[in-house]
């Protein structure tokens, strides 16, 4: 089954993350502009989904998704970085294609 005919909320986010995988998420980013996920976009993805399902629904905003990659990437990656691979908002966009459920909270700080 692909993202298509899976249930969604009005902005495309699955309303079951246990609906997801890795072929979902590419069919997520392919529909929101991004033709190809690459390791760092998984990174973040992974990082997203370990930090909500691990860590009692936790939805990182972009300052701490930012050290959280430093940490992964081994250098500190600026906002903009972020923005480069997810250009519609990492804490939206990321979430959405991680299958999470969309975050509540405005962008960064």
């Amino acid at each position: 089954m692909g993202y298509a005919e899976l249930e969604q909320t009005e902005k495309g986010f699955l309303v079951n993350i246990d609906d997801w995988n890795e072929d979902i998420a590419k069919e997520i980013a392919a529909a929101d502009d991004i033709p190809e996920l690459t390791q760092k976009h998984w990174d973040l993805i992974n990082f997203l989904r370990d930090e909500y399902v691990n860590n009692n629904a936790n939805q990182p905003n972009e300052r701490n998704m930012v050290k959280a990659m430093a940490k992964v990437w081994g250098e500190k990656p600026s906002t903009k970085d972020l923005y480069e691979l997810f250009p519609m908002q990492p804490s939206k966009q990321a979430t959405k294609i991680a299958g999470l459920p969309e975050t509540k909270r405005k962008g960064g700080y």
